[in-house]
């Protein structure tokens, strides 16, 4: 016993520059998505504030079992809020994958590295903008009385568009703010998959005379595909979970915009504003998670009986 306790801590001492760089990101994890596991049992009780602290307030509330999830989905809204969140998240993963790969691949082959670099910061810079930068921002273009495109519209003589009382519009709109946000981000990993690819396969490629096409399609894309595969599994295990921001503040809180906007992220918030139920919340938030649990299971699964390598485990 004594010498495997030895040979542990051997391994440690060794290995402890790294376990040091580690250390950061393993307590975050710890303190925020670990710990907090234990407050899921509110979820199952009718949370109420004791004057003796947070946990006495737990264990002092009414346990109320399933009631916290037959209110979050016994409502006109859940069908509405269930199917907008899947739909969003699912055509944001889609579109997102396409257009991430397609702009690495054109980075990496522009011959001009100055050229390169400018796009690249210029594609990164929005991940940085809070959506509450570009909700405004956005809004500098809808706006129907000084709006870039409705005064571009008056000024072709067409009429001007309430874009925030025209929910059937919005769908298009949150893809394409979307993407214009996230996709230069996203793209920086498969840039870097990229540059990791052996150069001596394109040289060969080359003098069996393929073109770029048949070098993207025959070298690039297939060597891309683990990557591709686990991305993918970690973007569907999130696709109950929508970015807030996206959803409330580009559309401005619109309540004619709801039937296209209103995810399961903006309903909870909008829950705990007026009712001020956490058990609600956190039974949302539960749901959420393990759905998205499942469906990284089903998803992995999947992957590993096509190919065991591009699996996450």
């Amino acid at each position: 016993m004594f010498d495997k306790l030895k040979i542990f801590l051997r391994d440690i001492f060794r290995n402890r520059a790294m376990l040091l760089m580690v250390l950061p990101g393993a307590l975050w994890f710890l303190l925020f998505s670990y710990l907090p596991m234990a407050g899921t049992i509110i979820s199952f009780k009718q949370y109420r504030y004791s004057k003796d602290g947070f946990f006495a307030s737990i264990i002092d509330s009414k346990w109320v079992g399933l009631d916290n999830f037959k209110f979050l989905f016994s409502t006109s809204d859940a069908y509405i809020i269930t199917r907008n969140t899947v739909l969003y998240n699912a055509a944001f993963i889609i579109l997102g994958l396409i257009l991430a790969v397609a702009m690495a691949i054109i980075l990496v082959e522009l011959t001009n590295r100055r050229l390169s670099k400018f796009f690249q910061t210029a594609m990164f810079m929005p991940y940085f903008l809070s959506w509450v930068i570009v909700g405004y921002f956005v809004f500098s273009f809808l706006s129907f009385d000084k709006g870039l495109i409705n005064k571009t519209f008056e000024w072709m003589g067409m009429e001007r568009i309430n874009w925030y009382s025209e929910p059937s519009k919005w769908p298009f709109i949150l893809v394409l703010v979307n993407l214009w946000k996230l996709v230069g981000y996203n793209s920086v990993v498969y840039l870097a998959a990229i540059m990791g690819i052996d150069r001596s396969l394109y040289e060969a490629a080359m003098i069996d005379g393929a073109g770029k096409w048949k070098q993207i399609t025959n070298i690039t894309i297939p060597l891309l595909v683990p990557v591709i595969s686990i991305m993918t599994l970690l973007a569907v295990g999130k696709i109950f979970y929508a970015d807030f921001g996206l959803f409330y503040q580009v559309p401005r809180d619109s309540g004619l915009l709801y039937s296209m906007t209103n995810v399961i992220d903006t309903y909870v918030f909008r829950g705990l504003k007026i009712n001020g139920e956490i058990g609600m919340s956190t039974a949302a938030g539960l749901y959420q998670s393990f759905v998205g649990f499942l469906l990284v299971l089903l998803s992995n699964y999947i992957v590993r009986r096509k190919n065991k390598d591009n699996a996450l485990f």
